[in-house]
């Protein structure tokens, strides 16, 4: 009898462990191993320094173990495949950009879907491009660019690190826009780029507060706008390009982790959290005034939003402007 009633005893632990581990979310223990956040730039780029600050803070707040996988290649389409055919169990990120929201509209065919394959997860910050000339340039305003560049159509060029790129397509958005015609000039990168703009091959550009901050600081550029829709942070004094002669205009780059789409909602939640608070750290807040960086962390669905209302921006510019990759 008493072994009977042992049996039965056992059995209903058994039973009441099952029912109450089956109530348990699904990040219980999570991380439990390494999670990994791939980069699809090469490593010592913004994307890059950005992504390691975030991961050594969330680290901290998760109590396990980030690494980095740089996975750069064809415009971020690489490391966007290595994360799309990811297990969905919360150990495979991909630090999103601005690229991933032009992708669909440059690519006739990608290798995944960036609307279905993945889970927004944190919309972690968001920073200006900076109109820029050569310091002994008659420009001065936005207004003065877009006066010489009707007066002279396709005379003005402008300096881009390749096709589709921020630099890029803020430049389209702007002709565009401002209904002028400039020469883009594309480069194998900013820093190429920017030494042809100082020494006068070129006479602008839309970069990035990275590759220009120095730069307008020792004197050797001289910035006329932010891109986005309110003054930048790390710029106060300079005006927005809506501000100074081209209402509406507004282009920004970004920065957002993503999972791949069958990640668990409650796991997304704990990363989302994480980020939040890796924002508020002093090494990113340090790092937000050397990139120009607007931190965000944002939610789930507020990052999707936002993602959805990005694709649909660049589309209609890269459309009208008959942007494709060769």
């Amino acid at each position: 009898m008493q072994a009977h009633n042992r049996k039965r005893l056992a059995s209903l632990f058994v039973l009441a462990t099952a029912m109450l581990l089956s109530g348990m979310p699904a990040f219980a223990g999570y991380p439990e191993r390494v999670i990994k956040i791939i980069v699809p730039f090469a490593p010592g780029g913004g994307t890059d320094a950005i992504t390691r600050v975030l991961a050594q803070e969330m680290a901290k707040d998760l109590g396990g173990s980030i690494i980095i996988e740089n996975k750069p290649g064809a415009g971020t389409i690489i490391g966007g495949q290595a994360v799309a055919t990811a297990e969905g169990d919360g150990y495979t990120l991909l630090m999103g950009t601005f690229a991933h929201a032009v992708n669909p509209s440059l690519n006739a065919k990608l290798p995944f879907d960036p609307n279905k394959d993945f889970a927004p997860v944190a919309l972690v910050a968001r920073s200006p491009n900076i109109v820029v000339v050569n310091p002994k340039s008659s420009f001065r305003s936005v207004a003065d660019l877009i006066a010489a560049a009707k007066a002279e159509p396709d005379k003005i060029s402008y300096g881009t690190f390749g096709t589709g790129t921020s630099a890029h397509l803020a430049g389209e958005m702007f002709k565009h826009m401002a209904r002028v015609n400039m020469t883009t000039v594309p480069y194998k990168g900013s820093a190429p780029a920017i030494t042809d703009l100082i020494g006068g091959q070129i006479q602008v550009m839309f970069t990035t507060v990275a590759s220009a901050a120095s730069l307008i600081e020792g004197g050797q550029l001289r910035a006329l706008a932010v891109t986005t829709a309110e003054r930048s942070p790390a710029f106060p004094q300079l005006p927005t390009v809506a501000e100074t002669g081209l209402p509406g205009f507004e282009a920004e780059t970004w920065y957002g982790l993503l999972a791949p789409a069958r990640t668990p909602p409650d796991i997304i939640d704990r990363l989302n959290r994480s980020a939040a608070k890796a924002v508020q750290a002093d090494a990113f807040k340090k790092l937000s005034v050397n990139e120009g960086l607007v931190l965000i962390a944002a939610p789930p669905e507020e990052f999707g939003r936002y993602y959805r209302s990005e694709v649909e921006r660049w589309r209609k510019v890269i459309q009208d402007a008959g942007i494709k990759i060769e």
